[in-house]
């Protein structure tokens, strides 16, 4: 076990890394070999299950409730995405370009506050990590009984495609079984040693999952985005800004709470990144007319990543300057 714990270490020293190799291979695969993106595509549900489950297995329910408790760490990361990052939103929607899908995508993602590997870069930045892990299933449940409202507000009436099926579908796939699961074994690790073995072993794939979902879903929709490049290049200033003016406004909201300095950068990277990832099959789920929409969901992940790099690399900085 050294040599895999070993292993393992490396892998988390250098996930950033890996990350961005993942992006990049998905990047020449998709450009090189198209013909699987189908194929690929129905792969990213159940490999953000798996995903998912690896990252809920870390929080024990008494770690979960603790969280709960810490009524300002919540009222922060709440109050920073479900009403200031969507008053931003409102404002952003006004450059976004004209097309209907293209709109609905940068919205739909723009909308919905990470909840996977947002905990991985507020980690590497100095954050509080397993709090931010600990709120992640109620920012899941926030986002899914919000966004279908704001996005009727922000789209207008009879413009709103989105239907409530896709939602509790991915909540329930995403969220509840992983969840279970998780918690599941970890009763069974407590009782044992198979069990424990398992639940250890599980927890080790954290990074190689991160890096096949980040391959599938960029491989699987590079064909689309770069056929339609053009319509969809608007949309990056937007997401630009948008992570820049967040990470401005996140400082705003934990100084005005006076949270202490991890707990604060776990808020800041919370309200900076957004869940691209949990969003895609809700995006692939929409009525045909708005495939756009999924490479739009694609396209925001690339940019976000790049700009977790620099916000992980300033926080760093930072770091060693106290």
């Amino acid at each position: 076990m050294p040599g895999s714990a070993t292993v393992v270490d490396r892998l988390e020293r250098h996930q950033v890394v890996l990350y961005l190799g993942a992006i990049l291979a998905g990047l020449v695969a998709g450009v090189v070999v198209p013909g699987p993106a189908e194929l690929l595509e129905a792969a990213i549900t159940p490999l953000l299950a798996a995903l998912l489950y690896v990252t809920f297995l870390q929080i024990r329910l008494s770690d979960l409730l603790a969280s709960w408790r810490d009524r300002r760490f919540m009222a922060a990361v709440l109050l920073l995405n479900f009403v200031l990052a969507p008053l931003l939103i409102a404002v952003l929607a006004l450059a976004l370009p004209a097309d209907d899908a293209i709109r609905l995508g940068a919205l739909l993602v723009l909308l919905c506050p990470c909840v996977d590997y947002v905990v991985v870069f507020a980690g590497l930045g100095g954050g509080d990590a397993r709090r931010l892990l600990a709120a992640t299933p109620l920012l899941l449940i926030a986002q899914m009984l919000m966004t279908p409202l704001y996005l009727l507000v922000l789209l207008g009436d009879g413009r709103s495609v989105i239907e409530p099926e896709p939602f509790l579908w991915a909540f329930l796939i995403l969220i509840v079984c992983p969840l279970a699961l998780a918690w599941a074994t970890q009763a069974w690790a407590d009782r044992s040693e198979a069990g424990r073995r398992t639940a250890a072993g599980a927890a080790t794939t954290m990074v190689p999952l991160m890096m096949a979902v980040l391959f599938v879903a960029v491989s699987s929709q590079v064909p689309l985005v770069g056929s339609r490049f053009a319509e969809i290049a608007g949309v990056i200033p937007v997401f630009a800004a948008f992570l820049v003016i967040m990470v401005a406004i996140g400082f705003g909201v934990t100084r005005s709470f006076r949270l202490a300095p991890e707990p604060s950068t776990a808020v800041v990277f919370s309200g900076a990144t957004r869940n691209s990832l949990v969003v895609l099959p809700l995006a692939l789920a929409l009525p045909v007319g708005a495939e756009l929409a999924a490479a739009t969901v694609i396209t925001q992940t690339l940019v976000e990543l790049l700009g977790m790099v620099v916000l992980v690399w300033a926080f760093t900085c930072v770091a060693r300057r106290r």
